[in-house]
């Protein structure tokens, strides 16, 4: 059993992907092709916004904002403790210091109150993370920011929806991965930004171009960060089926919390709340006996995996032993992921959830 089907998903598009990949090899134009061109516009269609910046990585989707807003030494970024070392990192690169905030227990994701608590007049921005692919409470952060700039770590949430908008379309700007393993993934890394703000589009788009505005005419410090013309024809056949995809996530998902919940045994599911959906870039659910139980699921030829074993202030490369987050230090003590992805049959989430309940027997 797989833990993220890949290779069903490639079986289904190859014509196409062969088709695209043919093509660039044909025009030669590796480097800020026309697919680039032809992803952005669809993926800001997609999420409803006026501009879709592709970049190369999610982490470079995540530092390029920052660098816009001109964050830097002295400055505060709030972020969550329970997140990929992305998140925080992209921070303490440019010399700013990452604020790490508790989650709520019942979603892994930022909690509001813990926010309202660490704002401080050295604030530059917010970064929420989507975890799991849910995501945050949008409204109340935006509420608390009172105009601090938000920026929406996606990364595990493409697709997903808060409120009848998609995830992306919730801040100033919107920043997500196409890692493979992402619910839109391509062949290696890649990511994008979105944002309904000009401005802002144009600045990232400079900054992600080494600062150019014009062939050797620089007008800011930037990166190598352009989105990689490969990737983008891969994403642009894999987007054909991707809201299909996305359809069978909610689908498997939803059934994954029903089948679990209905054993009635020492497993807790995470809540997705009434007003989003979740695209379930991960299905995790919580065990006290974490290690017991992925050693029997591995008895029995269940992949699983553990996303994430440690709290982000515990971290060597930027501890903070004075952080306060006991939410986020008992999640990461019990988090545990399922198989997952839009090819999962139904016979295999019931083996799942089959072992679930002989191990708590």
């Amino acid at each position: 059993m797989d833990f993220i089907d890949l290779k069903t998903q490639q079986k289904k598009i190859k014509p196409e992907l062969d088709k695209r990949i043919a093509a660039v090899l044909e025009h030669g134009q590796y480097i800020l092709g026309p697919e680039i061109d032809e992803l952005e516009s669809r993926l800001a269609e997609y999420v409803g916004v006026k501009h879709c910046i592709g970049v190369s990585s999610g982490t470079d989707a995540l530092l390029i904002p920052l660098l816009a807003y001109g964050i830097g030494p002295g400055d505060e970024v709030i972020v969550p403790a329970f997140s990929f070392f992305a998140t925080c990192e992209v921070v303490a690169l440019l010399g700013a210091k990452p604020v790490f905030v508790d989650v709520e227990k019942g979603t892994c994701n930022m909690s509001i109150s813990s926010l309202k608590d660490s704002i401080s007049n050295r604030t530059k921005a917010i970064m929420p993370v989507s975890l799991y692919g849910q995501c945050s409470d949008m409204d109340e952060i935006r509420e608390v920011a009172g105009g601090i700039p938000i920026i929406e770590d996606a990364a595990q949430s493409f697709g997903a929806t808060y409120k009848g908008k998609k995830s992306c379309a919730l801040s100033e700007v919107g920043a997500t991965s196409f890692f493979p393993s992402k619910p839109l993934g391509g062949y290696g890394d890649a990511g994008a930004l979105f944002t309904d703000d000009d401005s802002l589009a144009k600045t990232m788009r400079e900054i992600s171009r080494h600062g150019d505005v014009s062939r050797y005419s620089h007008s800011r410090i930037g990166i190598n960060g352009r989105l990689d013309t490969l990737q983008a024809a891969v994403l642009n056949a894999k987007f054909d089926i991707f809201p299909r995809e996305v359809e069978e996530r909610l689908r498997i998902g939803n059934a994954y919390i029903k089948k679990i919940e209905n054993l009635n045994c020492g497993v807790t599911t995470l809540e997705v709340k009434e007003d989003r959906t979740s695209v379930f870039g991960q299905f995790t659910i919580r065990v006290s006996d974490r290690d017991g139980f992925r050693k029997h699921m591995d008895s029995v030829g269940i992949p699983t995996a553990v996303h994430y074993p440690s709290v982000l202030p515990d971290q060597v490369a930027i501890a903070d032993t004075d952080c306060n987050v006991p939410n986020s230090r008992e999640l990461s003590g019990e988090v545990v992921s399922l198989p997952m992805h839009p090819y999962l049959s139904e016979n295999d989430q019931d083996k799942i959830v089959e072992e679930i309940a002989s191990f708590f027997k």
